[in-house]
């Protein structure tokens, strides 16, 4: 029975594969005392199914391409927020991050020369306790075997545990408090007390609210109007607001009058409010002040829900697929409103391909120039690197003339999650049979020499970061989670410190983190190899 399954499942890789992807997300739901593999236990059955049918090999660019996935969907995300962390703050967070990556490799390089790994092992179980894909692809490149996919095997799920047992303990020690998870949308329904004589216009008054406060609604003389600038205004007009704080709505109203809400909301017999999904694509990554309306259709935007959060509806906010916007609008004009927008939910799951092929072939266009280094020889940015910083540029820029680089939320989350799964299960089913050879005689030393490396990184990020630099403690987590990489060990972080520092620490410090590691891999590869 045992060799008629192992025969099956070695004469058919696609079988194969798609049994490790169907297993190990089976696997990775299992919870021990609240760790789970998550989409790491991909890996690990297919290190399983590798080792029990040698035979089974995934031929061809399949893992490749789940890498380019993974990570063109990871710079698609973060594009805006790496680039505006390379200035303030997070350069200091890059540089700290960068620094405990060094250490970390220099751990590693001193251990595995002490005790003499091979290079390859070295490389390997560096990229495991990272838990970086690219940086195990860079590997494999430069040694040219699968070396490297054993040693990332053995020290992976050390790699995922480990920062989050130091966030747990650190957590225990400095006992941080935080302020409540700010909202990102007040409104409140204002009648108006007092005017200067002669009365004003709205333009006037607005001119006098707080910074990032809004007139969204004006009711005269029992009717409902659209803002307009010169719409003149009276003792016992009602002004609907809108504003990022509630400390600016409150400001705002206590200058302008009292309270007294329900007036605009309840009548809705000149405007009705609506919410419409943003699915066309000609409004994808266009500024709210450029924004197109239909010709003859009056209309107030009163706020974006982008996934679960409100949005004041400023200027400069850029519209995305998916988002759902709130409108002020005449009931007449109601259907021609959602024709403008498309209100389709169907947008939440589509993107555009034209803009994800260009993207991909200008990532790994990238990948292939050469970078000479004096003394060393001559590194690529890989598959790991090219497609990773080409999906930043475009990330931020995320929009160029018709082509829209952007991508919504769960699209991109299948794009990368699935691109993962398929170069794990690959390079799991690949490097079974090295697997079992190799840990039955170095495992627990390689196990070792990996958790120091990865403890010496985080070590260095939470204990130099809190106490020398005084980050704050949020801001911190989202470091050591980039630093590390998995995205299992920034979830960690989130519960620790709830409010959305970590994840845009996060956000700053993986992509750099991650090129670091590519071309550091390579550079060592070339000198102990001799390549």
């Amino acid at each position: 029975m045992f060799n008629a399954v192992s025969n099956l499942i070695g004469t058919q890789p696609i079988l194969a594969l798609f049994l490790a992807v169907g297993l190990g997300y089976a696997v990775g739901q299992i919870s021990i005392l609240g760790f789970s593999l998550g989409i790491g236990a991909v890996l690990f059955v297919g290190l399983f199914l590798g080792a029990i049918a040698p035979k089974a090999q995934i031929a061809g660019p399949i893992g490749l391409i789940g890498l380019i996935m993974f990570l063109y969907g990871i710079g698609i995300l973060y594009g805006r927020q790496f680039f505006e962390g390379l200035t303030g703050p997070g350069r200091k967070y890059n540089v700290l991050a960068l620094v405990a990556v060094a250490a970390g490799l220099l751990v590693a390089l001193g251990l595995g020369s002490a005790f003499d790994v091979r290079v390859g092992h070295t490389l390997g179980l560096f990229a495991g306790s990272m838990t970086s894909t690219a940086t195990l692809q860079a590997a494999i490149d430069v040694t040219g075997n699968k070396d490297p996919s054993v040693g990332y095997s053995v020290t992976y799920p050390f790699g995922v545990i480990g920062p989050i047992l130091c966030f747990y303990l650190m957590t225990r020690r400095v006992r941080p408090s935080f302020p409540p998870k700010p909202a990102r949308f007040h409104m409140a329904e204002v009648t108006i007390g007092s005017l200067p004589e002669g009365g004003t216009t709205l333009r006037e008054v607005m001119e006098g609210l707080p910074a990032g406060t809004q007139v969204t609604g004006v009711r005269h003389e029992h009717r409902n109007l659209l803002p307009e600038p010169d719409t003149s205004l009276h003792v016992g007009d009602a002004l609907l607001l809108v504003g990022e704080t509630e400390e600016a709505v409150a400001a705002a109203t206590a200058r302008l009058g009292h309270l007294e809400p329900g007036r605009i909301a309840k009548d809705r017999g000149d405007f009705s409010y609506q919410r419409f999904f943003v699915s066309k694509s000609n409004l994808v990554g266009v500024r709210l002040a450029d924004l197109p309306m239909p010709p003859g259709v009056p209309m107030q935007i009163l706020h974006v829900r982008r996934y679960d959060v409100d949005l004041v509806p400023s200027p400069d906010l850029a519209l995305e697929t998916g988002d759902r916007i709130g409108v002020i609008v005449p009931n007449e004009h109601i259907g021609r409103a959602r024709a403008h927008f498309g209100d389709t939910v169907k947008s939440a799951a589509e993107f555009s391909y034209v803009s994800l092929g260009f993207g991909m072939v200008l990532g790994v266009l990238l990948g292939l120039v050469p970078i000479p280094i004096p003394g060393v020889g001559t590194v690529t940015l890989g598959i790991g690197g090219g497609p990773l910083i080409v999906a930043l540029v475009l990330g931020r820029l995320r929009r160029t003339g018709p082509i829209t680089w952007v991508m919504p939320l769960p699209a991109n989350i299948v794009l990368r999650n699935f691109g993962l799964t398929l170069f794990l299960a690959t390079v799991g089913i690949n490097s079974g049979q090295a697997f079992v050879t190799t840990v039955a005689s170095e495992g627990p030393l390689m196990l070792l020499i990996g958790a120091a490396v990865l403890l010496a990184t985080v070590a260095i990020v939470l204990l130099a970061g809190f106490y020398a630099m005084r980050i704050p403690y949020d801001d911190l987590l989202g470091v050591a989670s980039g630093a590390t990489g998995n995205p299992a060990i920034l979830v960690y972080a989130t519960r620790m410190a709830p409010t959305e520092r970590p994840d845009i620490g996060y956000a700053m410090i993986f992509p750099s983190a991650t090129i670091v590691k590519v071309i550091a891999v390579q550079v060592i590869g070339l000198v102990m190899l001799g390549h």
